[in-house]
């Protein structure tokens, strides 16, 4: 989370009120959030945390701005907790637009996922395919990526996506707009239909509507702004 990432002062007195120890969150991940400088979450991570711990499919209308990253983060490093990851076969994916975004993510599970043992890789440009190959090897928790580097592994057989229980779509009209849409309609098709999807777009175009009403099920939706500045 930024500085962006939390509350703004002045937000309505329900949503003040809440603080992260009420979203069901555990101890271990409060702790890293509390000693992050964060009580107080933003209506996205309110609304989004709890549905994400009971399994709940999310379809998220945020921009940047508005806490999402934390919103998934959060509940997955918990999901996380409990399991162990198997060779070749991560348990979650996490899509991202750029390297750039891919990197942030991967710095907010090291940040918050710090009391949990837990194991991720970045699947990114600019990164030997051998240093990845070795990670994927051992089995990972998380998995960050662009999908088109994702692609590049599974390819090459060094990576098997049926064991995916969680996938995250960030930024799908980024995505749209650098022409990933056809690479994330196989990559879904790639993982299990029992997966729970968390899906993030700041618009709703029709190709964007499309994909969430083929991939998502029954999802909760939830629409968050930019806070004020």
């Amino acid at each position: 989370m930024t500085s962006e990432d939390t509350a703004p002062e002045g937000a309505e007195t329900a949503q003040a009120q809440i603080t992260f120890d009420d979203l069901g969150l555990s101890e271990a991940t409060l702790r890293a959030v509390k000693e992050g400088g964060y009580n107080t979450p933003t209506p996205i991570q309110a609304q989004a945390i709890p549905e994400v711990l009971k399994g709940r499919d999310i379809l998220g209308i945020a921009q940047t701005g508005t806490g999402k990253t934390a919103a998934f983060t959060l509940p997955m490093i918990d999901i996380l907790a409990a399991g162990r990851a198997r060779a070749r076969m991560p348990r979650t994916l996490i899509l991202e637009p750029t390297r750039e975004l891919a990197a942030q993510v991967a710095e907010g599970f090291d940040k918050y996922g710090k009391y949990q043992k837990l194991t991720k890789a970045l699947l990114i440009g600019g990164v030997s395919f051998g240093d990845q190959d070795a990670l994927l090897a051992r089995g990972v928790d998380v998995l960050i990526a662009t999908p088109g580097r994702l692609l590049d592994h599974f390819e090459r057989g060094k990576l098997l996506l049926n064991g995916v229980q969680v996938m995250v779509v960030d930024e799908a009209d980024r995505m749209l707009d650098m022409g990933f849409i056809p690479d994330i309609e196989r990559i879904f098709k790639l993982t299990p239909f029992t997966r729970q999807t968390l899906f993030f777009s700041a618009t709703m175009p029709p190709e964007i509507t499309r994909l969430t009403e083929q991939f998502l099920s029954s999802p909760k939706r939830i629409e968050a702004t930019r806070p004020a500045t």
